[in-house]
């Protein structure tokens, strides 16, 4: 079996801490407990969605992705040796997904949790005293839950599916022990798993764990001590030989026990998030009255906003470049406000943290030479599509 450059650390970790077991004085065996948080991430695969799309005769015209989470784990271990442990635990990934806005106008949802049980070995290397790194293998049961739903041109599409199965995961990191009953570590993992739509993937990891040892008891090698040598005077005459001097007593006295560290979890970062809808999909041509397809879009919107605490969100209307100046900002302003009007009736949108903007033309998304022509014909109005939409931007954590 190849292993990805990328994943030989945590084996080649483990494999060493076998390696070098003879050197270090082996610790009685224990058990421990402990949790982990950290952010979770999957990768969402905008291309081969986009391409199941077009198979079924959709273009997509605005794609928002959903793939950060934060995640946490409980385990339990046992200790083997200074060198090998066992661990058991409970994880939850958390929940990712995606939307998908196309022509003719429809828009497709997406969500992924992922939960699950997983039992590794871990392997410790020391570096000091305190500090090791570690590695671990090991198999997870997870069980997947997906659900699709689609409107507009999708129908009423909504499906939800579940999926449960055995896959691998490694991990790699460091861990510092403040004291024989507490340990801090810092680790990435990675987790294969499958999507609940007959696809695989895998989520990454990265935590920080407290880790509480229980029962433990650590030996420490003896040092040799030496013992100093006398050499008998040179004399005429015999003499006896001195009284050999008294072996010093050492008393050592116990190392001082660290208190534990509380380590304040770091603040999280606003996150930005910007969207696209096409204006067809919410507006009439040329109309800036609200669509009861775009109430529906904007209402998924919304239920994926559910629990963001917001900074700003600004609202962008676009227009394509037929029309005058001034009829196309009328126009591009319209259709922001109708925008940002819906979200705060319907979206429960705080009106004071949301904005709307007319951009009219002068954005396009289109490029210079791409549509020919000045006369509003058929082939121009349809070429310019792309330029005509509305766009949302989000900043906030969840």
């Amino acid at each position: 079996m190849k292993l990805h450059p990328v994943l030989r650390l945590p084996v080649l970790a483990a494999l060493s801490a076998l390696i070098a077991a003879p050197s270090f004085a082996q610790e009685g065996g224990y058990g421990y407990g402990g949790l982990s948080v950290g952010s979770a991430r999957a990768k969402v695969d905008e291309e081969r969605i986009a391409a199941n799309l077009l198979g079924a005769g959709l273009v997509t015209t605005g794609f928002a992705r959903d793939q950060r989470d934060t995640a946490y784990k409980v385990f339990l271990g046992y200790q083997v040796n200074r060198n090998i442990g066992i661990e058991a635990g409970y994880f939850d990934l958390g929940k990712f997904g995606f939307s998908a806005s196309t022509s003719p106008a429809g828009s497709l949802n997406s969500q992924l949790e992922v939960q699950g049980f997983n039992l590794d070995v871990v392997g410790t290397l020391p570096i000091t005293e305190r500090l090791s790194a570690i590695g671990r293998v090991g198999a997870h049961h997870t069980r997947t839950r997906s659900s699709f739903n689609g409107t507009g041109a999708l129908g009423t599409l909504d499906q939800q599916q579940s999926k449960r199965d055995v896959n691998a995961k490694i991990g790699a990191g460091l861990q510092y022990a403040f004291s024989p009953g507490f340990q801090m570590r810092g680790e990435i993992e990675r987790f294969r798993i499958n999507d609940g739509a007959n696809g695989k993937g895998d989520v990454n990891l990265v935590s920080v764990s407290l880790v509480f040892p229980f029962g433990r008891t650590t030996t420490t090698a003896p040092r040799a001590m030496s013992t100093p040598t006398y050499s008998a005077p040179i004399a005429q005459a015999p003499m006896p030989a001195p009284a050999p001097a008294p072996a010093p007593v050492v008393v050592m006295s116990p190392p001082p026990v660290a208190a534990p560290m509380v380590v304040a979890p770091a603040p999280q970062a606003p996150q930005r998030r910007r969207v696209s809808y096409s204006a067809e999909s919410l507006f009439g041509f040329d109309r800036a009255q609200m669509q009861p397809n775009g109430m529906s879009a904007l209402d998924g919107f919304a239920r994926e906003l559910d629990g963001t605490q917001f900074e700003t969100i600004n609202v962008e209307g676009h227009t394509d470049r037929l029309g005058s100046d001034s009829y196309n900002q009328s126009l591009s302003q319209q259709r922001a406000e109708s925008v940002k009007s819906y979200l705060v009736t319907n979206g429960k949108v705080d009106p004071g943290k949301i904005s709307a903007v007319g951009k009219s033309e002068s954005d396009p998304v289109t490029k210079a030479g791409d549509c020919k022509g000045e006369r509003a014909s058929a082939s121009l109005i349809a070429c310019l599509q792309p330029d005509r939409r509305v766009e949302i931007e989000v900043v906030g954590t969840r």
